[in-house]
């Protein structure tokens, strides 16, 4: 469903969903799987969906499957927005941001390019070069080594008109506070660091964030987004304290498990999702022990999935 970017900046208000891609055994794409995974994901009220993102491994993804990957996204959310993943340089992200927008993406996320060491003057050509190749709404995700000063961020603004949002995968408060008062209503603040710190988030005022919950509990997603945005701090403190921090506590344990546990988590409640692609690895078999015992503690907030 493509549409123009102050639309799409419009409706990124509360939970943006992160479908995760599932493989098959052989590490070929289950596009299925994933129509079947999005469709239980749509049923709740997402603000958006991003396909091929961070936790849908994107830079493991051929162009062929990258398209196959946001066409049934799209086909699947029905009108919820489908925001596409892109990265890596900006010749081949350009080119996935143009097949997304045919596959009917309404916007586009922008990832941090191959290159760790670039300059600000080289990460503001790649944006632009992205932005440039359709006329969607970018989102840019500040992340790992993309870590954007308040200054580069309103360059970024003034240099690419249509930037519609910035999604924090830094979570530095005070950095992210310094941005926004620089930079105000020009974009939308996206907290994208992950569902734990929703707190930290929404007490600055941000009103969005994006979920990796959502693929195994879009209910409990949604739920933190109506507790802290009602401030409700001591509901807001349960939510974390039985569900969210202990999910997390096993995902800090080795860098890419923010994928690896959650497709676990997937197995385990019955979902298509399949192993990881390397680089990433998968979980200990103590940790899917420990894994099967947190779902059963999420029983209370876990939707039927059909």
């Amino acid at each position: 469903m493509t549409m123009e970017p102050q639309e799409l900046k419009s409706k990124l208000h509360g939970v943006i969903g992160f479908p995760v891609t599932p493989f098959h055994k052989d590490l070929s794409l289950d596009a299925e799987g994933l129509r079947r995974n999005v469709q239980f994901m749509a049923k709740h009220p997402m603000c958006a969906l991003v396909a091929a993102g961070g936790t849908g491994e994107v830079y493991s993804l051929t162009p062929a499957e990258h398209h196959a990957v946001v066409q049934t996204t799209v086909e699947a959310a029905g009108r919820i927005p489908v925001i596409a993943g892109v990265g890596v340089n900006p010749h081949l992200a350009a080119e996935l941001a143009r097949q997304s927008q045919a596959a009917g993406a309404s916007g586009i996320l922008m990832l941090p390019s191959y290159y760790i060491n670039a300059h600000d003057d080289g990460l503001l050509d790649y944006y632009a070069t992205i932005a440039a190749a359709t006329p969607l709404g970018h989102l840019i995700y500040s992340r790992d080594w993309v870590n954007l000063t308040s200054a580069m961020v309103e360059r970024l603004a003034a240099r690419i008109p249509n930037l519609v949002a910035l999604k924090d995968g830094q979570g530095d408060l005070r950095a992210l506070q310094r941005i926004k008062n620089r930079v105000g209503d020009r974009l939308e603040w996206i907290g994208g660091i992950g569902d734990d710190m929703v707190p930290g988030y929404y007490s600055l005022g941000i009103r969005t964030y994006t979920s990796s919950i959502s693929a195994i509990a879009p209910r409990l997603s949604l739920q933190l987004h109506e507790r802290a945005s009602a401030l409700d701090m001591a509901s807001l403190h349960r939510l974390m304290t039985n569900y969210v921090i202990p999910l997390y506590n096993i995902r800090s344990r080795k860098r890419g498990y923010e994928v690896s546990v959650m497709k676990a988590c997937m197995q385990i409640l019955g979902m298509p999702a399949g192993p990881v692609r390397p680089p990433l690895t998968w979980i200990r078999p103590e940790e899917e022990n420990e894994l099967r015992s947190l779902m059963e503690r999420y029983k209370p907030v876990l939707s039927e999935y059909s």
